[in-house]
């Protein structure tokens, strides 16, 4: 065990924060920046609760050494908000969708879909899904999650036009 120190972006904000050097990217975003939006699930990296962007990719911090994050850029459901505090177009679809019920995986879809919504790709539902397949959601049918992307993902699309 070792104390290091950490230097990362984090939602923008330059950050450093001495850390164990075992502990998980979850544990210190939670525990050391207050960011709860991501959730320990399952702390294996089968749910995708935890899903954070780094570097512009999903990974579950949960199996994500803090350390391994040294001058990376990190976004959570946090740094989706614009300056005004209001939530991003993809949260906003997640309600209008009904694709939150309980709400404990909702902030991993949110962030697994990023990837797919900043791509100037062209997606069919079948990539979508895959994308998303890391997540796992106990309580929802898929259906509202899959629409809540795609309703985004079509609306950034047309706007392209």
């Amino acid at each position: 065990m070792a104390n290091v120190i950490l230097n990362c972006t984090i939602n923008g904000e330059e950050k450093q924060v001495m850390i164990d050097d075992r502990e998980s990217l979850a544990d210190v975003l939670r525990n050391k920046f207050q960011l709860l939006s991501v959730k320990k699930g399952c702390e294996v990296g089968e749910c995708g609760a935890c899903t954070v962007l780094i570097d512009d990719e999903a990974f579950d911090s949960c199996i994500y050494l803090a350390v391994w994050a040294e001058g990376k850029k990190i976004r959570t459901t946090e740094g989706l908000m614009d300056e005004e505090g209001n939530i991003s177009d993809i949260q906003k679809s997640f309600i209008d969708e009904g694709a939150v019920q309980c709400g404990f995986c909702t902030c991993g879809f949110v962030m697994s879909s990023i990837p797919v919504l900043e791509d100037d790709k062209k997606y069919k539902t079948e990539e979508i899904k895959k994308k998303l397949s890391g997540n796992f959601c106990r309580c929802t049918g898929y259906e509202n999650i899959l629409s809540a992307v795609e309703k985004v993902k079509n609306k950034d699309s047309e706007s392209d036009i």
